[in-house]
């Protein structure tokens, strides 16, 4: 079977894997677009805080970060993922007494988040933060390096025979690939029994050739990255205040803070105002990052299905569309890749995914 993967992000990546090692032939079209999400995004994978409400979105991301350690020993790679732990942080310890509700209820169909805890003095964790906190500690929680995954994901379908061409992908109203080299040249057919387009926050775009109109947007993110030189941040736990912006480190002293949430359409730029805002709510919580050097700023688009979920469908006998993961997107996308894999080799989905179809049953 022949199958083409439009969008190399960590969807289409994983998608092409886990094709790949079915023995699959796997076409990956890569576009190349400025503010490819998986390009951006800060790597936390800490998924029973949030969706209180929404189950299938947790069912979702609690499944992607599940899966993580089998993936890292399949790969056998560094891919920058660690067991850090999280940080839920507020001034107010009234404020943290929702989501210790939430964690508590889901534990027992959840125990890898691991046993729930106060701390006393959370900058013992996190020395950059500031006095006065109040915190509940998450141990199962995880960081990963999405720009790695993704790469090792891409390495390994390479190994296995899968062909990855750079160029703009259109679809024919029937379904065909078109990839087009360069902008304005003839599109040349990319020969596939079935399509996944995991183009990210383009997704739509390209989909409506097939006469679907899919309510995909994007949603900018702008993260700093800082490094707090001489300074082993390896280890340190993911921070998650109740408000304002997440941090998070990384090895070689490094550590992230972000990110805007922005509706600025397809621009994938940095602004004054974003850095600005993220650097300020950064500091309100850890001042100890004030002598940190910036090191590099980033953006994304972040795929959002209008929906509110993600979108994972079979919208045809031939494609498949598998996107608007927004912020979840390193949690969940290695695993969403897995159930595209399944939809467009005509078998069943590891989950129920009637909830992420653009018109939900």
């Amino acid at each position: 079977m022949r199958v083409a993967v439009i969008g190399s992000g960590i969807v289409g990546a994983a998608a092409a894997w886990w094709l790949s090692g079915r023995g699959v032939s796997v076409t990956v079209v890569d576009g190349a677009f400025s503010g490819r999400a998986t390009e951006a995004g800060a790597g936390i994978v800490c998924p029973w805080v949030d969706h209180a409400e929404d189950d299938a979105w947790y069912a979702l991301a609690r499944e992607g970060a599940r899966r993580y350690p089998e993936l890292v020993s399949a790969l056998g790679v560094d891919i920058g993922y660690a067991r850090v732990g999280a940080l839920l942080v507020a001034q107010d310890p009234a404020e943290l007494e929702p989501v210790r509700a939430l964690l508590l209820r889901r534990r027992p169909h959840a125990p890898e988040m691991g046993d729930i805890t106060d701390v006393a003095a959370p900058s013992a964790l996190f020395p950059p933060l500031g006095p006065g906190l109040s915190a509940i500690h998450v141990p199962g929680a995880a960081r990963v390096d999405g720009r790695a995954v993704r790469d090792a994901l891409l390495h390994a379908a390479v190994r296995r025979g899968t062909e990855l061409r750079t160029g703009t992908a259109t679809l024919t109203p029937g379904g065909t690939v078109l990839l087009h080299p360069t902008a304005g040249e003839t599109g040349i057919p990319v020969a596939a029994e079935a399509v996944i387009v995991a183009a990210g926050a383009w997704s739509g775009e390209v989909c409506r050739a097939l006469g679907v109109e899919l309510p995909v947007f994007p949603r900018r993110g702008q993260i700093v990255h800082a490094a707090l030189d001489g300074v082993d941040t390896a280890s340190w736990p993911i921070v998650l205040p109740r408000s304002g912006p997440y941090l998070l480190g990384f090895p070689g002293s490094r550590l992230v803070v972000g990110a805007t949430v922005e509706d600025a359409g397809f621009s994938p730029c940095v602004t004054v105002g974003g850095i600005h805002e993220v650097l300020a709510a950064g500091l309100r919580v850890a001042p100890g990052l004030d002598g940190a050097r910036v090191v590099e700023t980033r953006v994304g688009l972040r795929p959002v299905h209008a929906a509110g979920t993600a979108l994972i469908e079979r919208l045809t006998e031939r494609v498949v569309v598998a996107t608007g993961l927004g912020a979840y997107g390193l949690t969940a996308g290695p695993f969403t890749g897995e159930i595209a894999a399944a939809l467009a080799l005509g078998e069943p989905s590891p989950i129920d995914i009637r909830p992420y179809a653009h018109t939900p049953a």
